[in-house]
């Protein structure tokens, strides 16, 4: 082993219903414990979070509602989790920005006090970045064997982008060339705004991804609660975000187009024919 431990290292990672730390639970945690002289402890549980598992999460982890249903909450492993990393330092990758907040969440709201004042945290996906330079002029080396010259300048970021999409094309076998494919591949997720507060479900319907109605129908929320528009309006939102909102919300208030006398009498016809 080339880590030198003074205590045990317990690495951990988390599947979770979301990504906002205040609200999202635990599905599944996964602990390996490493101890100083290389012995190693190893847990999964799944665990039953509570709430609704929403699609997106599922489409990440593949850790279903139904899954769960019988599982322990983490309520219920709390006391454990918390006795496997007593005196321990902690491990995982982001683990500094999601994991390790996530977790000290979900043992507070356990009734379990957790601090981080005697303890260090050692983020792997920090350490990558670092030592990997993931920027364009990475990129550049990689996919074109070229060094970037004028990096940084427009001119050259563009040609160099340009450059690097059409070698990716051409290095993976199964990345499709026409643009359709490309921006479908290079998305994280269904978006209707650029900055990702409002996106499509499964069924090309637009939700919120965000706050107290995230998840929810956004044309749902604006009925209920028509001053949500405004709230948003009003803050501190993208432009486009405000705009694609208050199309939504001009759609809701929109009179349905009135059926011509050919069109009622077609759909009368119609009506009858289907019942005789």
């Amino acid at each position: 082993m080339n880590l030198k431990l003074k205590r045990p290292l317990v690495f951990f990672d988390l599947e979770t219903t979301g990504v906002n730390i205040g609200t999202d639970r635990i599905v599944e945690i996964s602990i390996l414990k490493v101890h100083p002289n290389g012995n190693k402890e190893s847990y999964t549980w799944l665990v039953n979070p509570e709430i609704e598992i929403p699609a997106e999460a599922i489409a990440v982890h593949g850790i279903t509602n139904e899954k769960v249903v019988t599982e322990p909450t983490f309520k219920e492993l709390a006391a454990k989790v918390s006795d496997l990393i007593a005196d321990c330092d902690l491990a995982g990758f982001n683990s500094n920005r999601f994991d390790i907040p996530l977790l000290a969440e979900e043992l507070m709201r356990a009734g379990i006090d957790f601090d981080m004042d005697n303890r260090k945290a050692v983020d792997v996906q920090v350490i990558y970045h670092k030592k990997e330079k993931r920027n364009l002029s990475a990129g550049y080396q990689f996919y074109c064997g070229k060094e970037l010259e004028g990096a940084h300048s427009a001119e050259a970021d563009t040609l160099a982008t340009y450059e690097i999409l059409n070698a990716q094309v051409e290095k993976y076998e199964d990345l499709e060339s026409t643009v359709d494919a490309l921006s479908e591949y290079s998305s994280h997720s269904k978006r209707a705004d650029f900055a990702g507060f409002i996106l499509f479900n499964d069924n090309k319907q637009e939700i919120f991804s965000f706050g107290k109605y995230k998840g929810r129908l956004v044309e749902d929320v604006l009925k209920e609660n028509p001053g949500y528009n405004s709230w948003i309006q009003n803050a501190d939102f993208p432009l486009y975000t405000k705009n694609v909102l208050q199309k939504i919300s001009d759609r809701l208030r929109k009179p349905k187009t009135k059926l011509s006398k050919e069109d009622q009498l077609k759909a009368l016809q119609d009506k009858f024919n289907t019942r005789f």
